[in-house]
């Protein structure tokens, strides 16, 4: 099948090798031209260092590269998913199926990266979500995803494509907890760094794990996903990669701002986009929209935006009223 994976950052970059892999003929495209034309020469993402791209890939940063395919891979970071949208939107196929590979939530929109890409472009989408770092992706470590459509039929096509056998594919249809759970474990993630910055311990980081998992399966089941998708690999399963790899930029973040750091200064030392930044301020505005109750996701917002102390809202989570584990509906 011809496909293009659009976006070059490294997860694109794992995904279009690994697409090559599996013998499809794959285009990677770039937004700068020069990230296109070293690409093209030296077959190696800066950000993937020593994995290799297959001859077959073609780099382009030409958008009209996915006029023709049957499946685009949309791999741009959260924040220009609808402007990357837009810019190829005049070259999609009528019936081209679009999988969106980012993690997150549109600020101010509150709306997941599937309905963005669908109200631009009117296709059909797949989302492709679990605990995946494309550093290990890149070489071939055994790593397992979930795709997830409405449509199951199509979903199942999108498990076909990506399979192989050190990529293991999941077929499913919750779209919406499958989303919400793979962008708000940034969040925890950058709570979970901020921890260790610190200095606290594994009790710490178990707690924040468990309870930020809690609230956001509680904003996943207000919005009406399914209570299992949060155990599954785009909730509990990225949550752990996330909170616990040196190759998390959420966790790397946070691990500065807990030692001290500025957050902005934190993200720039990080080096690439850190999406939990972005992902806190969503996660905020839904849980007001829906009125759902996130301490952690609140607390983690004041952090970032408001100039909050790290210290300070521990001691305000550990310090909340008295509580039943499972309260009501089991997720309080």
């Amino acid at each position: 099948m011809e496909i293009a994976v659009v976006g070059s950052g490294g997860w694109g970059t794992a995904l279009a090798r690994l697409l090559s892999k599996n013998g499809h003929d794959v285009t990677l495209w770039s937004f700068l031209k020069e990230e296109a034309e070293n690409l093209a020469k030296t077959r190696e993402n800066p950000l993937l260092r020593g994995v290799i791209l297959p001859d077959e890939v073609r780099c382009t940063s030409d958008p009209a590269c996915v006029k023709g395919k049957k499946l685009v891979v949309l791999a741009s970071p959260s924040f220009a998913t609808r402007p990357t949208s837009e810019l190829i939107r005049p070259y999609l196929e009528p019936d081209a199926v679009i999988v969106s590979v980012a993690k997150g939530i549109e600020a101010g929109t509150s709306m997941r990266l599937s309905e963005i890409v669908e109200s631009v472009t009117g296709r059909t989408v797949v989302v492709l979500c679990g605990p995946s770092h494309a550093e290990e992706v890149g070489r071939d470590i055994p790593t397992g995803c979930v795709a997830a459509c409405r449509e199951v039929g199509i979903a199942e096509t999108v498990q076909d494509i990506f399979m192989n056998d050190n990529f293991r594919v999941y077929a499913g249809t919750d779209v919406v907890g499958i989303e919400l759970g793979a962008a708000l474990k940034n969040v925890i993630a950058l709570c979970a760094g901020i921890c260790d910055g610190m200095g606290y311990g594994d009790n710490t980081k178990a707690l924040l794990m468990t309870r930020g998992l809690t609230e956001i399966a509680r904003l996943g089941m207000a919005m009406g996903s399914r209570q299992e998708t949060f155990t599954g690999l785009a909730g509990v399963g990225d949550l752990i990669v996330t909170c616990c790899s040196m190759h998390s930029r959420n966790r790397r973040a946070g691990i500065l701002i807990g030692q001290g750091k500025d957050p902005q200064a934190a993200m720039k030392e990080v080096g690439s986009v850190v999406e939990g930044y972005y992902a806190a301020k969503s996660a905020h505005e839904l849980s007001e929209k829906m009125h759902v109750e996130m301490p952690i996701s609140r607390e983690a917002y004041r952090i970032l935006y408001e100039g909050g102390d790290p210290r300070e809202a521990m001691r305000d989570l550990m310090t909340r009223r008295k509580c039943h584990e499972f309260e009501d509906a089991g997720w309080q």
